[in-house]
């Protein structure tokens, strides 16, 4: 429950940090938010992140990445679908759908077969 909480606040979080920057993302938030943010934040987002965002921009920057997404094309796609189809039996999906369902002023939109476009 508390990821698909994060997800739905997700946008809002990003609008306030768009906004006013993180500071004023904080002055928006409760304390137990902030604290949480200030605390916790640092314990999931740390160095390794850092490194490991490092090397993904190596690689995009290298052209690694774009070789890497040619291939994949060329080669039918095959690990690009798997993935996408493992993410769309992630159990967060069933959750999501459930308590969307709930959430009247969430406007319904039918992403199967088409691309969608905001």
């Amino acid at each position: 429950m508390a990821y698909f909480e994060v997800l739905h606040e997700l946008k809002l979080i990003v609008d306030m940090i768009n906004e006013s920057g993180i500071s004023g993302m904080r002055f928006s938030i409760s304390e137990t938010a902030k604290y949480g943010d200030i605390v916790v934040g640092p314990k999931v987002i740390d160095a390794s992140v850092k490194k490991r965002m490092k090397s993904a921009l190596k690689d995009i920057q290298s052209g690694k990445f774009a070789k890497d997404w040619i291939a994949e094309a060329k080669g039918g796609k095959k690990k690009y679908n798997a993935l996408l189809n493992a993410g769309e039996k992630h159990p967060i999906e069933k959750v999501g759908d459930q308590l969307r369902s709930r959430m009247s002023w969430i406007k319904k939109k039918n992403i199967k077969g088409t691309q969608a476009a905001y």
